[in-house]
């Protein structure tokens, strides 16, 4: 390992680990675009290529003419749903190459769609392929070769080469779930129920929110195409807003207590006060990273009170929403109500921008940890600022002192003084 330097990988361009991480993210990514490139030339002629289908991809450029695409390898592969799986690879604590790994053998083979327009052969192939359970076998032909360029994003999970589609077949039947099929040929269901309905019997949100981009959730008139990155999104809050309205009945006589963990250089700890629902998060970079080469301390901030928030969480974006699914998961289960203070942290070890789940599977792994039990707020917080100072070396008084969440409480009156 060389030593610690500060982190610059355009000057370094992968070749010396000056940064002193176990991997280069440069390096990463292009040694999956040469292995995909290898596959791609050996597996298809003439732009045609047999594959294994798990998901599919609705841009959102040219809303609302978007590109929608059926993700691939270009080979057929027996375990090829665990390219677009998640959960999984946060269950099994799969390491950032591992992933890029993955994501990086799909090819995105895409064509142009109106979002209410659902006359296409192509988008009703792409839902089968979709709602499939299981990985769907495709015959693609391509209009040209595909473009050997890996993409990567804060908020979508990343994918390989690109092309423009231009024939699609089926090469075996989709096998989709009853349930899915139930609910998804439901014209007068709303879609908000229909998401609820399937999450609770078990089927999970990155499946879901794909369902809903290619428009097979809603009432029949209402349905379109939903970008990948809005839908992901809108499927965390619609999730968490169905668990608030149990979770706001619910007893706030919970603990104050901490958890603290995290995943892929994400850490959060979570504090949980005992009083009506409310949540705030905030983010901060914590350490050199490609979004933060400085090291600069850096930190965004959105907060809801109890009736929630009426406007799009503009500082914290998509994380503000997979962050609090999390939280309410946790109180749904334990039926209780209370406060959640947020904190995440982002460090170097995070060099390759991975998409929201990333946050979401982060924020799970923290709230599974063993919790830590106050007396007090005063205990709690005075936890949170030793935690946070040992490992991260960062004053939490800078966070603390911007909550809005810790100045409601503060200055909220309780019914138990009147009492």
């Amino acid at each position: 390992m060389k030593p610690n330097r500060p982190y610059n990988c355009a000057k370094c361009k992968g070749r010396t680990l000056d940064c002193g991480k176990s991997f280069c993210p440069i390096l990463a990514r292009s040694t999956s675009m040469f292995k995909v490139k290898d596959k791609i030339q050996n597996s298809m002629k003439q732009g045609e290529f047999f594959g294994s289908a798990p998901a599919p991809f609705v841009g959102r450029f040219g809303y609302p003419y978007v590109n929608v695409g059926i993700l691939s390898p270009p080979e057929h592969l027996d375990n090829a749903w665990l390219l677009d799986a998640p959960n999984y690879w946060a269950d099994n604590d799969y390491k950032i190459p591992q992933i890029v790994d993955c994501r990086s053998q799909l090819i995105n083979s895409r064509f142009k769609q109106q979002i209410n327009t659902f006359d296409s052969r192509f988008l009703e192939l792409t839902q089968d392929v979709t709602l499939s359970k299981k990985p769907v076998d495709v015959e693609i032909k391509l209009k040209k070769d595909p473009y050997i360029q890996m993409t990567a994003n804060p908020d979508v999970l990343p994918m390989g080469p690109t092309a423009n589609l231009t024939k699609v077949d089926l090469a075996d039947n989709p096998r989709i779930p009853r349930k899915i099929d139930k609910i998804t040929n439901d014209t007068d269901l709303l879609a908000a129920d229909g998401l609820n309905y399937l999450f609770h019997r078990g089927f999970d949100e990155n499946y879901l929110s794909e369902i809903l981009s290619v428009g097979t959730l809603g009432k029949k008139h209402n349905r379109k195409l939903v970008p990948t990155r809005w839908s992901i999104t809108a499927t965390d809050d619609t999730l968490c807003k169905s668990m608030l309205e149990k979770i706001r009945t619910y007893d706030n006589r919970t603990d104050y207590s901490a958890h603290f963990g995290g995943y892929l250089g994400n850490y959060y700890l979570i504090l949980f006060f005992p009083d009506i629902w409310s949540y705030e998060l905030f983010e901060t970079y914590a350490g050199k990273s490609a979004w933060n080469p400085d090291g600069e301390i850096q930190t965004m901030t959105d907060f809801e009170s109890y009736r929630g928030r009426t406007a799009y969480a503009e500082n914290t974006v998509g994380g503000y929403y997979a962050a609090r699914l999390a939280a309410a998961e946790k109180l749904f289960h334990m039926k209780r109500q209370g406060s959640v203070l947020c904190l995440r942290f982002i460090t170097g070890e995070y060099a390759v921008p991975l998409g929201v789940w990333v946050v979401r599977e982060a924020a799970r792994k923290a709230l599974k940890t063993k919790p830590i039990f106050f007396s007090s707020k005063e205990l709690m917080l005075n936890y949170a600022r030793l935690k946070i100072r040992k490992r991260f070396n960062l004053n939490l008084d800078l966070l603390l002192q911007k909550s809005r969440l810790l100045k409601e409480q503060k200055q909220q009156s309780k019914l138990s003084q009147f009492v």
